[in-house]
């Protein structure tokens, strides 16, 4: 069951653990103390949100009861139903369909440090797919100061944010899987590794020959990469059709400064 529950579409192992947590500290609230009570609904939530997938859903449900817990603490006349309104804020800012994409983690500022010495020629049309608030188009720009910023996302007050802190970009509220990628030298996605395999047959299918598609953290499954960084997160580099139609992919080994060559992996051939 636990093993069934962590493979469910999220967020709904989330909203499972929080509603189970909560009518397990109501049973135990009837036979014991308010004590036991919640360290039984804390332990439910807990065993509950192990099975998630990754690290960041496993915190997300496993907090989800003692921290509301915690507020009802301060606010005793509310009853217990009443936490899931702070929801409402959260699904207006971060609509649940967008949760089948990825969760809302902005870029880190050094995360995409080098990726310049590698992507030759620069890119003169670069789109972040799921740009949140922008932080992933400011890494980007900071490589490319004079390329063309294209963005998009789905929730609509962080594309309207992203378009104010971003104004160097043209940023659009929108479904980046219905959205054409073509025209584009460069992709850059920070998704969920369960889309991944969605990324590229996009991305193989609407971008161009010998375009980039750059995902941050996690790799296209069964699809070798033309390369593989390590600096402050791992950043994973695609080049579209070069080995598909029989070129060998450019050597990026060669290309880059003998500094970067000890943080690189190539992977082709894997």
């Amino acid at each position: 069951m636990l093993r069934r529950l962590g493979s469910a579409p999220w967020p709904l192992p989330a909203l499972l653990a929080w509603a189970i947590a909560w009518a397990v500290h109501a049973m135990v609230l009837k036979v014991a103390g308010a004590p036991l009570a919640l360290l039984a609904g804390a332990l439910a939530g807990l065993t509950l949100a192990w099975p998630a997938r990754t690290a960041w859903r496993r915190t997300i449900a496993g907090a989800g009861f003692p921290l509301s817990a915690l507020t009802l603490g301060a606010l005793p006349a509310l009853p217990a139903p009443w936490w899931l309104a702070a929801l409402a804020p959260l699904a207006l800012l971060y609509p649940l369909r967008a949760w089948r994409d990825a969760p809302f983690f902005p870029t880190p500022r050094r995360a995409l440090e080098g990726l310049g010495d590698w992507i030759q020629p620069a890119p003169r049309r670069v789109l972040d797919a799921g740009c949140g608030l922008g932080h992933g188009l400011a890494a980007l720009r900071r490589l490319w100061p004079e390329a063309t910023f294209h963005g998009i996302e789905w929730s609509r007050p962080l594309a309207w944010a992203a378009r104010r802190r971003c104004r160097f970009a043209h940023v659009a509220r929108g479904d980046m899987w219905a959205a054409s990628w073509a025209g584009h030298d460069l992709v850059y996605v920070f998704q969920r590794p369960e889309s991944m395999a969605r990324v590229w047959a996009k991305a193989s299918a609407e971008l161009g020959r010998g375009a980039w598609l750059v995902s941050l953290e996690f790799a296209v499954p069964g699809v070798a990469p033309t390369a593989r960084l390590h600096g402050a997160r791992t950043v994973w580099l695609y080049r579209i059709g070069a080995e598909l139609k029989g070129e060998p992919a450019p050597d990026p080994m060669a290309a880059a400064p003998a500094r970067k060559q000890r943080s690189t992996d190539r992977a082709r051939g894997r």
